[in-house]
């Protein structure tokens, strides 16, 4: 049985805040489902049929499971964490193991689709096999590289020039062995956390960023995991190449000055960011002339993972966090609560969009646009009379207070809100209008309006059989 969300919960979110229980609560859950989802694959594979998976294919996954469980009770036996689970349940395994149910549950598979989910399924064995090596369990198995890359995740990669041989992996006392028939052996040292070294040049070594506070664990730069972004990207996106030693530094000069930024922005966001936050993932900054272009977005099945092109500063590189973790805050939230029963229909307003916005759309947007007019405003009072910073931030939070006023109408007034949803939706209001208690200097305020109304003005003339029913 799942958790119940308690009122109190519910609350905080609402305001888009949330105390180290209630994002507790939100994290616990979510490794709950990926631990469902991971045996629901695992249920769907041994009773596939063999057109669908094969003797062999369930024989190994079987061997996997095994690995793992030997890994488990080695932590367990030692005091220590367990690093199956732990791997399991990271954020991009998510998207390997819905892309693997969905491989499983297609009863008319092709040849093309029935050679994608055995290397989908064969993936499993790179999470067993790290797994083993970080409990430190002596182990030999065979691991399938993908498009010449064999990817260890939290360790590293290793190149194969589009050999997809299988690699026999032998690991002892922290060493890890790489074979394959015809070149010579690649010899791994694992470290701590993050990352294994190599003199092989065919190996990259996984690379993290250091804790955001001083204790905290370190933030892995997922650039070689092969589930990283949707296929065949997300959105306009791409990747880019797997960052090198001038653009992990470009991150990391970004990332240092980070917490700092939060904490002008309240407590709760850094608190926010230390629970929920698992992973980066690196993604090619969009084509701008300043060069000062930037891109984000968080995936529904990879709860922690945030995905961005390297913010241009840090107070960016702040605002992303707040913007992309509100987002994975409500739809955690979803999950376990049902807030509204509207259809899929794009028919709103929303002014951050050129396009109508179905209503769930609207209330994900409001919600992250509520949290950073929040983020912004109290960056504005703690730098008053700090000049250009202080009107930078209240020219932000004067925009965003006024797109999320412009939505909370169609919001709050929709007959599809359940009890509970509702409940929070007024919590929405709440953090709304007390944001009045400190307004913006009257011109910020005058210009973020006047741009709002010229938005729907547009708005209007595009989509004339959409009426903007948030007025």
């Amino acid at each position: 049985m799942l958790p119940e969300v308690p009122d109190r919960a519910l609350a905080e979110l609402g305001r888009t805040e949330g105390g180290a229980d209630t994002l507790a609560l939100l994290v616990r859950d979510q490794d709950t489902r990926r631990m469902i989802l991971l045996r629901a694959v695992l249920d769907a594979a041994e009773t596939a049929g063999p057109q669908v998976c094969s003797d062999a294919g369930r024989t190994r996954l079987r061997q996997d499971w095994a690995l793992l469980a030997e890994a488990d009770r080695a932590d367990r036996a030692r005091g220590r964490p367990s690093s199956a689970r732990a791997r399991l349940v990271q954020p991009l395994t998510g998207p390997w193991a819905g892309r693997c149910r969905r491989g499983l549950g297609k009863a008319g598979t092709t040849e093309a689709e029935r050679r994608e989910l055995a290397r989908d399924l064969a993936y499993f064995s790179t999470l067993a096999a790290v797994a083993a090596a970080r409990a430190g369990i002596a182990f030999s198995t065979r691991l399938t590289p993908r498009d010449g890359l064999l990817a260890l995740p939290s360790l590293g990669a290793l190149r194969t020039d589009a050999d997809e041989t299988a690699v026999e992996a032998v690991h002892d006392n922290g060493v890890l062995t790489l074979r394959r028939p015809g070149a010579r052996d690649v010899v791994v040292h694992l470290e701590r956390d993050t990352g294994a070294w190599s003199a092989a040049s065919a190996w990259t070594s996984a690379y993290a960023l250091p804790g955001l506070l001083p204790g905290a664990r370190p933030m892995p730069l997922e650039d070689l995991d092969p589930y990283r972004v949707p296929s065949p990207g997300p959105g306009r996106h791409a990747l880019g190449a797997a960052p090198d030693d001038t653009e992990r530094k470009r991150w990391l000069q970004a990332w240092s000055a980070v917490a700092s930024v939060l904490r002008t922005g309240g407590e709760h966001r850094l608190t926010e960011t230390l629970a929920l936050l698992r992973c980066l993932v690196p993604l090619q900054s969009p084509p701008d002339p300043d060069g000062r272009g930037s891109c984000s977005a968080t995936r529904h099945e990879a709860f922690g993972a945030l995905l961005s092109s390297v913010p241009a500063t840090p107070v960016a590189f702040a605002a992303t966090l707040v913007h992309e973790l509100q987002h994975c805050k409500l739809a955690a939230l979803a999950e376990m609560v049902t807030l509204h029963r509207a259809d899929s229909t794009a028919r709103y307003f929303a002014p951050w969009r050129p396009d109508p916005r179905p209503y769930d759309g609207l209330l994900q947007g409001a919600y992250a646009h509520l949290g950073l007019a929040d983020f912004f405003q109290r960056r504005a009072l703690t730098q008053e009379g700090d000049g250009p910073r202080s009107t930078s931030a209240w020219i932000q939070h004067a925009r965003y207070r006024a797109q999320v006023g412009a939505a909370l109408p169609a919001l709050v007034g929709s007959p599809h809100l359940t009890v509970r949803g509702r409940a929070f939706v007024d919590e929405m209001v709440v953090a709304y209008e007390r944001m009045a208690d400190h307004p913006a200097p009257r011109g910020h305020t005058a210009r973020a309006q006047a741009y709002v109304k010229a938005a729907r003005a547009l708005w209007t003339q595009r989509h004339p059989l959409a009426p903007p029913t948030n007025r």
